[in-house]
């Protein structure tokens, strides 16, 4: 009986290496990202170079961008003795919760030299207050 429970507590150490496996390959196909937030807006910047917009989607809903996409990158070279071919390809999905002054309903995006750059307008102030003070009528 105490050898079954030794060898059981081996066997977790020979799958450690590949647990998080999965996740280092979406961060590994994952473009890298910066998102800041300014007086008027927050910015969300993607590094997507060789991809087209066509393959880009861009969501919003229920307070969350998400933004998916698949790299497709192919090289072919042909010399008089040689050819060299080499395709990649990678979905990538990134979401991100907005803030709760944002406002969800006027993000914007725009796609230059392979950097999306997308705008997250911050609601005007009286908007984003939530407290007030509420009359009470008398009955």
């Amino acid at each position: 009986m105490v050898e079954k429970t030794e060898n059981a507590g081996l066997w977790p150490s020979l799958y450690d290496p590949f647990r998080a496996f999965g996740s280092r390959l979406a961060d590994w196909l994952s473009p890298a990202t910066e998102a800041s937030g300014g007086k008027d807006a927050y910015a969300i910047n993607m590094e997507l170079p060789g991809v087209s917009e066509d393959d880009i989607e861009l969501t919003v809903d229920d307070g969350v961008v998400t933004v998916r996409g698949e790299k497709k990158t192919e090289t072919e070279k042909k010399g008089d003795t040689w050819y060299f071919s080499e395709r990649q390809y990678g979905a990538f999905r990134r979401s991100f919760r907005l803030p709760a002054d944002a406002d969800a309903g006027k993000v914007s995006a725009e796609m230059k030299d392979g950097v999306l750059k997308i705008t997250v307008p911050k609601l005007a102030k009286a908007q984003t207050e939530t407290a007030r003070k509420v009359t009470i009528a008398k009955g």
